[in-house]
């Protein structure tokens, strides 16, 4: 049959649907949409080949496409962002290892690890002052006497100790296409795959490209295809990371490797991609550049890998503690295993892993009350301006909620690095707050969501990065402190920074508790988990190592009581001799060990001192306007709008304040949050969203979120800070699982904190403390039904509006529980 050419074109266009239509991601319910494509920047976000050490050292990003229009993609080793620019692609490509600082810097290790002051002994001066009443001196001699000689810039000194997360470059993608002539534009991200698209028309030809990053194969795979065979003709270009130096290695045509090291520390990383090609032919120029000529179809693999090794038992001797993997090799490893697969299988791979994360958790509101169907026709920059006029838009929230849990299973993978500041994603030399990690919120809320949304894998990247820093931390705490165990300050990086910085600013430079907020999170996961191999192997340990710590660190007052002296609540305020947030966070540490102590039936003897120091912990104080103090001093103003809310840590991310068992404390807390107000930073929306949660009003939680989504988001739905900071994302998930599900008081809270807009729903397949999986079905904003799953077998105890129902479970079991005559009863 002789066919013309419009016939073929409508044949090849079929064909293209028809390869659509066999794969789930077609009906996608959670999809971040644009139309209109990104303009094609020349230089990327560094500015050319001789960038400065500290470009992207600025709260604007440079390129507010990159931060506002791109779309993510991560398998929490490496990650991307696409732009879906015409006439040729451009993608910023990150390892996230690829770091800058650490002992293998030129001046070695000593001058990396010898940076903790021995200032133990200035504490007992510190006491006496606040004892004497003299603030001032206790202010300077902690000043003078607990940071270090490391700055925090990395232009601050010359080779930079602490380092940054650092970009692994950009790609391009040279397509030959004329940005004027293209119709039909579509960029979306797909989070029930885990697949960006790009779909445009031109010259009436349609293009389509997919990209993924594939978990199980470790690389990224990027398909070009179109309606009309041998229309590829394609340029892929690589720009390295600037302040680094390498060479291309060609070994086949149609591929090469970048092999390179970081000019900072020596760091050796290596890029490699392959072009894979149905028809036509690929070659690969002296330049490395891969071209692509007249192909049907063209599938681009990439891996990147550095030879940075995680260790939690460094030697302080040797500069090269944390090298010990050969990129080289891995890279061509993945590379060439990945390309036996072929495209189809990759995508296979690719699916049914990240579908048996994403796909535990599914979340609805509203279904019969609105227009669902038809706003999610409009993209996402539109949704989000509508939504922002007071409009509803509740596949717009449940889009965000589940946005964070893609982002945390992106970012945040086993056998790697936790999240970071940016995830897993940065576009430049160095970045924001080094794009590091924060141990005084920051990296703590990237994980809120891990447990309680059901993706506890994605939490022991977290727990690995605690155990790397116990030994440095160890170190800190006695030079310091003079206590036994481990702490650790603000910011950390890849290799074991425990010590504070440079600066005397000590409002957010001294952290002492940074090290048992970190270590919480190990007691957490095993809550959930009740996994007790893991708390015998690994978790107690580190439990118990932060409690001595925390024991050794307060002082013991001469009336007898223990004081955190000196303190701070971070980023906010004076030096003081016992803040609310440094006592909130040891109760709840001690509490940790305590229980953990009793579940592995060790350390009895220690377990008494852990409760005797519990109870003389200088209590909760209420002030002159009814908040809880912020300080041990009276001297909180209600007109203070700080981002930081601290003092509330006993409320959330704590138990030890609660409207069940310390109403009193519950409504001083919501004086505090009264004071701050509904507005702030990204991340401090999603701080309050949770405490507003916790607090059992519904309403107020669900301004925060609205807030959340109106005024600290995106047009990706990324959170911005600003600038973009990915731990308002993670915030703004769990704030929501707050509002529907609790377990942190003994029993698990049906619907604690349901807003009136949210008449109707469903959140199935959530986890609470215990190993519960627990479904959640309400109408007419009143439960209707709750499936509970228990992994363990333990009791459960359900609460929902002053009904109490208990019973007992075996492991396996699933029980459900309906609501009749306003009473729980198990439907048997």
């Amino acid at each position: 049959m002789k066919n013309n050419r419009y016939t073929m074109k409508m044949m090849n266009l079929l064909g293209v649907m028809a390869c659509c239509l066999s794969f789930p991601d077609l009906y996608a319910q959670h999809q971040i949409k644009f139309d209109v494509p990104n303009p094609l920047a020349e230089t990327p976000a560094w500015g050319g080949e001789n960038a400065s050490v500290s470009a992207g050292d600025a709260v604007v990003n440079p390129d507010k496409h990159w931060e506002h229009t791109t779309l993510p993609i991560g398998n929490g080793s490496i990650g991307a962002n696409i732009y879906g620019s015409i006439s040729a692609e451009r993608i910023t490509f990150n390892e996230k290892s690829l770091w800058r600082g650490g002992p293998n810097t030129s001046k070695g290790a000593a001058y990396y690890w010898n940076v903790n002051k021995e200032s133990a002994h200035v504490l007992k001066d510190i006491r006496q002052a606040f004892q004497d009443g003299d603030t001032q001196k206790a202010t300077e001699l902690t000043q003078d006497n607990f940071n270090s000689t490391v700055p925090y810039g990395s232009a601050d000194e010359n080779p930079s100790r602490f380092g940054s997360f650092t970009t692994c470059g950009e790609f391009r993608i040279a397509t030959g296409l004329a940005d004027a002539e293209v119709t039909g534009y579509s960029r979306t991200l797909s989070l029930d795959s885990a697949l960006v698209h790009v779909d445009f028309i031109s010259d009436g030809v349609r293009y389509s490209r997919t990209y993924f990053t594939s978990y199980p194969d470790n690389v990224m795979v990027i398909r070009f295809k179109a309606s009309e065979v041998g229309r590829q003709n394609l340029v892929f270009s690589y720009l390295p990371n600037p302040v680094s130096t390498g060479k291309y290695i060609r070994k086949q045509q149609g591929e090469f490797c970048y092999s390179a090291r970081l000019d900072n520390n020596r760091m050796e990383y290596a890029v490699r991609v392959k072009a894979v090609t149905k028809g036509g032919k690929s070659w690969t120029d002296k330049n490395g550049a891969i071209h692509v000529e007249n192909a049907d179809e063209v599938m681009f693999i990439v891996s990147a890998d550095t030879d940075y090794q995680m260790n939690f038992d460094p030697d302080f001797t040797d500069a090269k503690a944390y090298v010990g993997v050969k990129p080289l090799k891995t890279t061509e490893a993945w590379i060439r295993q990945a390309a036996s697969y072929g495209y189809d299988a990759l995508l296979d791979r690719h699916y049914k892993d990240y579908i048996s994360l994403f796909g535990r958790t599914e979340f609805e509101l509203n279904t019969s009350y609105s227009s669902a169907a038809d706003l999610e026709k409009l993209s996402t920059p539109k949704r989000l301006e509508r939504y922002r006029t007071g409009a509803p838009d509740y596949g717009l929230e449940t889009l965000y909620y589940q946005f964070g849990r893609y982002l945390l299973i992106s970012s945040s993978r086993p056998g790697n690095l936790p999240a970071n500041l940016q995830g897993i994603w940065h576009n430049n030399v160095d970045g924001p707050w080094r794009v590091d990690y924060h141990n005084n919120i920051n990296i703590q809320m990237n994980y809120w969501p891990a447990c309680p949304t059901n993706l506890a894998e994605c939490e022991l990247p977290l727990i690995d990065f605690i155990r790397t820093q116990v030994k440095p931390g160890a170190v800190t705490a006695k030079s310091y402190f003079g206590a036994r165990g481990w702490t650790t300050s603000i910011s950390s990086n890849i290799f074991g920074f425990t010590t504070p910085l440079r600066d005397k600013d000590m409002s957010w430079n001294f952290s002492p508790v940074a090290g048992p907020w970190l270590a919480t999170h190990v007691w957490n996961y095993y809550d959930y988990t009740r996994d007790v191999d893991f708390l015998r192997s690994v978790g107690y340990d580190i439990i118990k190592g932060s409690a001595r710590f925390a024991t050794d660190y307060l002082w013991h007052k001469p009336d007898g009581s223990y004081t955190a002296a000196p303190s701070t609540s971070p980023e906010h305020g004076p030096i003081d001799e016992g803040t609310t947030f440094s006592h909130a966070v040891i109760r709840e540490i001690l509490l940790d060990a305590i229980d953990a102590s009793k579940v592995l039936g060790v350390d009895e003897e220690e377990r008494q001192e852990w409760q005797t120091v519990l109870a003389g912990i200088v209590p909760y104080k209420i002030g002159r306007y009814g908040q809880l103090m912020e300080w041990s001093k009276d001297i909180d103003d209600p007109s203070d709008a700080h981002r930081h809310v601290n003092h509330l840590f006993g409320l959330h991310p704590g138990h030890t304040v609660s409207p069940v068992t310390t109403p009193a404390l519950a409504k001083a807390s919501r004086v505090v949050l009264e004071h701050r107000g509904d507005g702030a930073t990204g991340w401090s929306m999603g701080w309050k969203l949770n405490q507003w949660a916790r607090l059992h009003d519904g309403n107020r939680s669900y301004t925060l979120y609205g807030n959340l989504l109106k005024n600290g988001t995106n047009d990706n739905l990324w959170d911005s800070h600003p600038p973009f900071q990915i731990d308002g994302n993670f915030g703004g998930t769990a704030g929501v699982t707050e509002m529907l599900l609790q377990s942190h008081m003994g029993f698990i809270h049906l619907l604690p904190a349901l807003p009136d807009v949210w008449h109707e729903g469903k959140l199935t397949g959530v986890r609470a403390r215990g190993n519960f999986t627990v479904d959640l079905y309400w109408k007419d904003n009143n439960l209707t039904k709750a499936v509970i799953r228990s992994g363990s077998g333990v009791p459960c105890s359900l609460y929902y509006k002053g009904n109490k129902l208990e019973f007992e479970t075996e492991a396996g079991g699933v029980y459900t529980v309906l609501l009749s005559d306003g009473k729980l009863k198990l439907d048997i």
